[in-house]
């Protein structure tokens, strides 16, 4: 696997851990802790992969990018979080930084 690809499953596997964390109710029922926590740290571990290949300086903010939208669509479509055109507006700024700075990294 190439360092993008590392870094989209990290970037995946943060959403899951964030979403994770609402299911968890402080760490006190079992089965989602267990996700979260794995989630946690196989989101680390293939971060840690795509950073020796990618500039942290890209790699962390795209990661931390590819979490926050996952999160925020699910909310929206699961949760049933506000849905305001600001909240697209934004999100999509959001998407634009992360292609932004894959497009402009030299790997």
């Amino acid at each position: 696997m190439n360092a993008w690809t590392y870094l989209l499953l990290a970037g995946l596997l943060e959403a899951v851990w964030a979403i994770g964390l609402k299911y968890t109710d402080g760490f006190t029922r079992l089965v989602p802790t267990i996700i979260t926590v794995t989630a946690i740290v196989l989101s680390m571990v293939l971060l840690a992969q795509a950073v020796r290949g990618l500039p942290i300086g890209t790699a962390y903010p795209v990661w931390v990018g590819i979490g926050a939208v996952g999160t925020v669509i699910f909310g929206i479509a699961v949760l049933g979080e506000p849905v305001t055109w600001l909240r697209f507006l934004f999100l999509a700024m959001l998407v634009g930084s992360i292609l932004g700075l894959k497009w402009t990294s030299t790997q």
